[in-house]
């Protein structure tokens, strides 16, 4: 591959004249990772809670997400293959399994750094333990919910990348086209988009957790009618 002579204009001729094959190795590798983040959100949040409400369960449940996060995802994939068999099953899949760690714990440290007198408030109004829970508590770990969410889409972005080796497609596949036919233009075309996808989403959800943030608005609003009543 280090005697291939290419420059940048060839890569954009290369893409350019690939265009199509590229859009859909991008739309299946989002809609790939889409849907191992919404299982591990429909999973993860449940478990999250679960943990804000019992902590001898939490240890046992953090301690089960974190394990599976330290596997290696190749590893991961390849035993998961024993089950499901080649194909995107398995790398969604894959993907839930790397991204409830992420989305579990945030959601449990979100739930636990709420404001005791908030909740008290809302008891106070007759609130039951439903309605603190979805119209106090969760609203107020949000922005850690989000967090965890942003670290579960740049993981899983990545790791979507080796779906190939497991039957799967997406831009991994123009990945290691490039890698076993020493060819940089191929390399290159699945490997900028990919890099390209985790930089702006994690851009996105950063935007996200700050205007969610309901702390951060409420201290920025206090400092602004400071300056006000100042003035």
């Amino acid at each position: 591959m280090s005697n291939y002579e290419w420059s940048i204009a060839d890569l954009l001729s290369y893409m350019g004249r690939n265009s199509g094959m590229l859009w859909e190795y991008f739309i299946t590798h989002v809609v790939m990772v889409l849907a191992g983040i919404g299982l591990a959100l429909a999973i993860g949040i449940p478990l999250g809670v679960l943990c804000s409400r019992n902590e001898k369960l939490a240890k046992f449940i953090l301690a089960i997400t974190s394990m599976l996060q330290v596997v290696p995802s190749l590893a991961l994939l390849v035993l998961l293959m024993l089950v499901f068999g080649l194909g995107t099953t398995t790398v969604v899949v894959g993907l839930l399994l790397y991204s409830l760690n992420p989305i579990v714990r945030n959601t449990y440290v979100g739930l636990k750094q709420v404001n005791g007198s908030y909740v008290e408030a809302g008891r106070g109004l007759g609130m039951s333990s439903m309605q603190l829970m979805f119209k106090v508590r969760f609203p107020l770990a949000l922005p850690y919910v989000i967090s965890g969410l942003r670290i579960a889409a740049v993981i899983a972005i990545g790791v979507a990348t080796i779906a190939p080796l497991v039957g799967g497609d997406g831009l991994g596949r123009e990945i290691y086209s490039g890698l076993n036919g020493q060819n940089p233009l191929r390399l290159y075309a699945g490997a900028i988009p990919a890099a390209l996808l985790a930089i702006v989403a994690d851009i996105i959800f950063g935007v996200m957790q700050r205007k969610l943030n309901f702390a951060q608005r409420t201290s920025s609003s206090g400092s602004r009618q400071s300056a006000s009543s100042s003035k």
